[in-house]
């Protein structure tokens, strides 16, 4: 047991929880301010139910022994309740494993968040709670035991515990979740599109961004837990955490810039909103690639990422899907960039070791790379319209268009965000009693 890879890893699970708040703040600003509350309760709903379903059986079908020893499915309740890993000696031979637990929890938090930006202004609360718990428990875990969970082996080098089968036998690389969690989401989003269809009045009568310095404040707190999201990864205080993070600044920091560059050529002027978007496309793109590139590779999947999302989030208005706050264009498409893109710029310099096509490799990683991000979209998109279709013809997952017109907010939640009305009277009362304060005043001085 170490205790400063505990320490590290505990506080990169604290920063990936603090990604959920931001990307609820994130989305918030994005949307209209009657409906700023119901993002900020997606987010917060997919902390509860996830949390709690991760407990029960959903590090266990994660990371469990697997079933039939052909790498899809964890056994839910090897683990069931994790009593059973209470006082657990180690995970990785240097960690608690209710470390690991922790850790791996924020991440299938977060995922499920990421979609709810798709759909936002029309997609019923407590039908979304439910498509949260059931998508953690057909979609996000089978992913993650295929992706995270690597086998295990005896001093001899014999397999012990089968693992996952786009961890081992594939062998593609994903070091903190381009496949499992961005594409994943970003498959998942379109599908959720899909079902409920656009919003009332798209694309002209929806708004823009109501709260920009929202946007801009969930973006840095993104930014900021991102780190413990790439970083902790390693799950040791190390070499590896170290590059990861440099490659995590440098990812973003590119397609920031190269995202505004393409606002400038394209509509003449940068924009606030399309600044952090690049900073979020790099981040999703650098994500499983961050420990198999130089600080250069970074950057030019950054600068790939940043442009090839700023051109992908306008196909929406051709190809006629409403994917709200552009999860599709952002996170599916800067995940496959990603992803992909490992299979060019991987360096065997890097703690990965392993070489792409610009470095000698030539196609070997790069078929791996892309067999893992086609099995996780095809998966993930299939499944996600089964359970959103269901939902839809079930209990109704759209919301009603006099209820979208009222405000979400307000149909679905009885509470608003701002009160600019009761706020705009009390100042009005305020000012007519000083007036008639005044006036009181001068008739006894007459």
């Amino acid at each position: 047991m170490n205790s400063g890879d505990t320490a590290w890893v505990l506080v990169c699970a604290a920063l990936v929880m603090l990604m959920t708040p931001g990307l609820a703040l994130f989305y918030g600003g994005m949307v209209r301010s009657r409906g700023v509350l119901n993002m900020l309760m997606m987010s917060l709903a997919s902390l509860g139910v996830v949390g709690v379903l991760w407990v029960l059986y959903g590090y266990s079908a994660a990371f469990g022994s697997d079933l039939g020893g052909v790498g899809l499915l964890g056994s839910p309740l090897e683990f069931f309740g994790l009593s059973r890993l209470v006082g657990a000696e180690d995970m990785s031979d240097t960690i608690p494993t209710f470390a690991f637990v922790a850790f791996q929890a924020m991440f299938a938090i977060l995922t499920v968040a990421l979609i709810s930006g798709a759909v936002a202004d029309r997609a019923r609360f407590g039908p979304w709670v439910l498509f949260a718990g059931l998508w953690a428990t057909l979609v996000y875990f089978p992913v993650a035991h295929w992706v995270f969970a690597f086998d295990e082996t005896s001093a001899s080098g014999e397999i012990t515990a089968v693992g996952g089968w786009i961890a081992n036998r594939v062998a593609a690389i994903d070091f903190a979740g381009g496949t499992a969690v961005h594409i994943n989401a970003g498959a998942a989003a379109l599908a959720l599109v899909f079902v409920l269809g656009p919003r009332t009045g798209w694309p002209r009568g929806t708004g823009k961004p109501h709260n920009l310095p929202l946007v801009v404040l969930g973006a840095g707190l993104l930014w900021f837990g991102w780190f413990g999201f790439n970083a902790g990864s390693a799950l040791t205080a190390g070499t590896t955490a170290a590059v990861v993070f440099v490659n995590t600044l440098v990812g973003a920091s590119a397609a920031m810039l190269a995202w505004m560059l393409v606002e400038r050529i394209r509509h003449g002027k940068p924009t606030t909103l399309g600044a952090v978007s690049g900073i979020v496309a790099g981040l999703v793109a650098i994500t499983p690639a961050c420990s198999a590139v130089t600080p250069l590779g970074a950057i030019a999947i950054g600068a790939v990422a940043g442009a090839g999302c700023a051109l992908a989030v306008e196909l929406k208005y051709r190809l006629r899907f409403d994917d709200s706050l552009d999860v599709v264009g952002v996170h599916l498409v800067g995940g496959l960039i990603g992803t992909l893109l490992v299979g060019f710029f991987a360096s065997e310099s890097t703690p990965a070791g392993v070489a792409g096509l610009f470095y000698g490799g030539g196609v070997d990683q790069l078929w791996r790379q892309a067999v893992g991000a086609v099995a996780v979209f095809a998966y993930s998109l299939v499944l996600s319209w089964v359970i959103a279709w269901v939902l839809q013809k079930t209990i109704g997952f759209r919301l009603d268009e006099r209820d979208e017109y009222v405000g979400i907010d307000e149909t679905e939640h009885a509470e608003a965000g701002y009160h600019f009305g009761d706020a705009g009277s009390t100042l009005r009362k305020s000012a007519a009693g000083e007036r008639g304060s005044v006036e009181e005043l001068e008739g006894s001085v007459r």
